[in-house]
């Protein structure tokens, strides 16, 4: 596994564990009461976007190790995960 593939794994792994990790925790302007002006009421009052990027680093490189041991470091392939 080169590194240029091992990147372009670990991009898709981190943009679908963001998109898992975004509703974490958010709480609506409508839920707070506090709506901004001209702002949808629905919108995140606090989205705390750095700790779900480190979050979402955090779990993605643990899944990313994971798959480099499996497929990188013991060299097997897809048709070694069938029974």
């Amino acid at each position: 596994m080169n590194l240029l593939s091992s990147a372009a794994i670990f991009f898709v792994i981190w943009w679908v564990v963001l998109f898992a990790v975004l509703p974490f925790g958010v709480r609506s302007q409508h839920e707070m009461n506090d709506v901004t002006l001209g702002t949808e009421h629905g919108a995140p009052h606090e989205p705390y976007m750095l700790r779900k990027i480190l979050a979402t680093t955090l779990v993605s490189a643990v899944i990313f190790g994971g798959f480099y041991l499996y497929f990188g470091l013991y060299g097997k392939t897809l048709e070694d995960l069938l029974p």
